[in-house]
C-alpha cells in the first residue's frame, strides 16, 4: 500500500511534464462541445425572443401601459440570453464562477466609467415602473412643459405646445418635482381682476361669477367663486376660481378673459393702470433753483420781460 501511494504522485508529476502533443487532443469531442454550444446559444436567443413576445401579448391584453410592457419585455429577454450565453460557454469548459468574476470586474469598471449614465438608467427604471407621469400627459418637468411622448430608459421626450420635442435626462426629471396636470380630470382656472377703489366690488364679483356661468367651456360643479385677494396701489384685485376640463381649459382661459375685459366697460367698471406723476427740479451746486439764476439774469440786463418778444 505504501509503495501504490508513492507511486501516484510520481506518475501525476511525469503526466504533467510530458509534452503538449497535438495528437493527444480529443478533437471530436471539443467540435461536439463547441456544436453543442452554438447550438444552445441558438436556441436560446431563439426561446428568449418567443417568450419576450409572449410576454409582451399578455402584458398587452391586460392592458398594461406601453412603455411598461416594452421594458418588461426588455428585461425578461435579456435575462434568458445571459443564462443561455452561461450556460453555452460552461458547455464548452469556462467555469460559470470564472466567468461571473471577469463579468464582476467588468461590471464595476464600466459602472464607474459611466455613472451618469447608470443613474439615467436608474432614473428611467423608477420613472417606467412608478409611473408618475405616462405617454400623452400634460406635464411640467424640469422647467419644461408639454405632453409626454416618450419614456425611454436613459431620457424622455417633452412634446412642447409649439410643436419643439425637448429631451430630458431621466435623472433630472427625478431630481426635481413633477407637475402633471393629466392625473386628474379638472384643472382650476384662476384669474386676477383689478379693479378701481370707487368701484362696487359686490357688482364685480357677482359680474365675474355671471361670466362663468356663461361660459360653456366651465363646469357647474365644482361651482365658481371669487374671492378678493389684495388691495394695490391702484387697484382692488380679484380673483375668479374656476373648474374646467383639461382639454378645454386653454380655450376656456381665453374666453373667461375676453368677456371679463368686455363686461366691465359695459357695466361701468374700471380697468385701472398704475399712475406715476413725474416731478423735475434743476438746481445748481448752491442748491439753488436754475430758473431763479436765469430770472436774474435777464434783470440785470435791464430787461424785466420773463419771455421771448413778442413779434412786431
Amino acid at each position: 500500500m505504501g509503495n501504490l501511494a508513492a507511486a501516484a504522485p510520481a506518475a501525476a508529476k511525469a503526466a504533467s511534464t510530458r509534452p503538449f502533443r497535438w495528437e493527444d487532443v480529443d478533437w471530436t469531442q471539443i467540435l461536439l462541445n463547441w456544436g453543442t454550444a452554438l447550438v444552445i446559444l441558438l436556441a436560446g436567443i431563439w426561446l428568449a425572443r418567443l417568450l419576450s413576445q409572449w410576454l409582451h401579448r399578455a402584458l398587452t391584453r391586460a392592458r398594461v401601459e406601453s412603455t411598461l410592457s416594452n421594458f418588461l419585455r426588455n428585461v425578461a429577454y435579456a435575462l434568458v440570453v445571459v443564462l443561455v450565453a452561461v450556460t453555452a460557454l460552461q458547455k464548452i469548459g469556462i467555469p460559470p464562477t470564472s466567468l461571473f468574476a471577469v463579468l464582476g470586474a467588468a461590471g464595476l469598471a464600466v459602472g464607474l466609467a459611466l455613472k451618469d449614465s447608470l443613474s439615467n438608467i436608474a432614473s428611467g427604471v423608477m420613472l417606467i415602473v412608478l409611473r408618475p407621469m405616462r405617454a400623452g400627459d400634460h406635464v411640467v418637468v424640469a422647467g419644461e412643459e408639454g405632453f409626454v411622448d416618450e419614456i425611454r430608459i436613459f431620457q424622455t421626450r417633452i412634446r412642447t405646445s409649439d410643436e419643439r420635442i425637448v429631451t430630458v435626462p431621466n435623472s433630472t426629471i427625478t431630481t426635481s418635482p413633477i407637475v402633471n396636470y393629466s392625473t386628474l380630470p379638472n384643472r382650476r382656472l384662476e384669474i386676477t381682476v383689478g379693479v378701481g377703489y370707487e368701484d362696487d366690488l359686490k357688482k364685480a364679483q357677482q359680474l365675474l361669477l355671471q361670466i362663468a356661468k356663461d361660459n360653456p367651456k366651465v363646469l357647474e360643479t365644482p361651482a365658481p367663486f371669487v374671492q378678493v385677494t389684495n388691495l394695490g396701489e391702484s387697484t382692488v384685485d380679484l380673483v375668479l376660481f374656476a373648474y374646467t376640463r383639461n382639454g378645454d381649459f386653454g380655450e376656456a382661459k381665453s374666453i373667461t378673459l375676453a368677456e371679463i375685459r368686455n363686461q366691465l366697460l359695459e357695466n361701468g367698471l374700471n380697468i385701472p393702470y398704475p399712475q406715476r406723476d413725474l416731478h423735475v427740479y434743476h438746481h445748481d451746486a448752491d442748491g439753488k433753483p436754475i430758473s431763479d439764476l436765469l430770472l436774474k439774469g435777464i434783470t440785470d440786463d435791464g430787461d424785466t420781460t420773463t419771455g421771448p418778444p413778442l413779434a412786431k
